[in-house]
């Protein structure tokens, strides 16, 4: 093991300036002096005996090696954030500060409900949540941009653990007359209507595994940004597309004429679960904040 070792405070400099791509930005953004900044980065070379950034008048660019110092770097202080909220937890679970991210098919179905609620018995947590498509959100995960997320499952979202908070079924969105019969059957849907939403949104997934159809996945249009678009699309009869029960629970078809009927496929559901990265040291507080949202829901 090597005597010398880089400072977390070296390693914030370095976050800071890839996130700014500016020196002097970096260095506002950490209180100091670009001088300071820059002092403090030529010690870090040093102390590695690397190039990190590539610096000349005009351009600042970071080396293949600063790239992958930087993904590491970030992991390094977001787990000695966690030391510190660790040790608060410890002290009184569901406090301080938490970072979430939540896909948009299920932010605003499930938390305008749910957060004033754990608001209320919790006013000590500081959740800050980010709305974004599952991929981002397990990028972000990753990085430790956030500290967990709720994403609807099966999703491939690297190394994570989690919990499930319930069941959600996923029905069949067509205009007034399109479908006929108490429910729909895979092969009834054809495939040239089918609407899905874009790629990076794991409900796409998911509506392709419950049809169980390799032809949708040539066939079916990749055009809603989010399941608002995708209703009125429907509504204006352009398709049929699949939306999650809770959303249509939530009011998601109210002042259409689209309706939703059940999809007959063991395959038509997906589950709403809260992941956090694996081996986290807050485990126990994800866990906790798990059994929270699904009593509270």
């Amino acid at each position: 093991m090597s005597t010398f070792l880089p400072t977390l405070r070296q390693l914030q400099y370095l976050v800071a300036l890839h996130d700014h791509e500016h020196f002097g930005r970096a260095a506002e953004s950490c209180f100091i002096t670009q001088s300071t900044l820059s002092a403090s980065l030529r010690e870090l070379e040093t102390l590695l005996g690397s190039t990190l950034v590539e610096r000349s008048r005009r351009v600042m660019r970071f080396t293949p090696l600063g790239e992958r110092i930087v993904t590491k770097a970030r992991l390094v202080l977001r787990a000695a954030e966690e030391l510190a909220e660790m040790a608060e937890a410890e002290r009184e679970p569901l406090t301080g500060e938490l970072r979430m991210a939540v896909i948009p098919t299920i932010a605003p179905f499930l938390l305008p409900p749910l957060l004033p609620r754990l608001r209320a018995e919790h006013p000590s947590l500081k959740l800050f949540l980010r709305e974004e498509p599952s991929g981002a959100a397990c990028d972000g995960l990753a990085r430790g941009a956030v500290d967990c997320a709720l994403l609807a499952l099966p999703f491939d979202c690297g190394e994570i653990d989690h919990e499930v908070l319930f069941e959600d079924r996923l029905l069949v969105a067509s205009a007034e007359g399109e479908v006929t019969g108490d429910d729909v059957r895979p092969d009834e849907i054809t495939a040239s209507r089918m609407l899905l939403l874009e790629d990076g949104h794991c409900l796409k997934d998911h509506a392709l595994a419950a049809c169980n159809r390799p032809d949708l996945r040539v066939s079916a249009m990749m055009l809603g940004t989010s399941l608002h678009t995708l209703v009125q699309m429907v509504d204006n009869k352009l398709g049929i597309t699949l939306v999650p029960q809770m959303a249509v629970d939530a009011g998601l078809l109210d002042g259409t004429s689209v309706e939703a009927r059940p999809l007959k496929s063991d395959d038509a559901r997906r589950e709403i679960a809260l992941i956090w990265r694996k081996g986290s040291a807050r485990e126990p507080e994800f866990r906790l904040l798990a059994a929270e949202l699904r009593r509270l829901r």
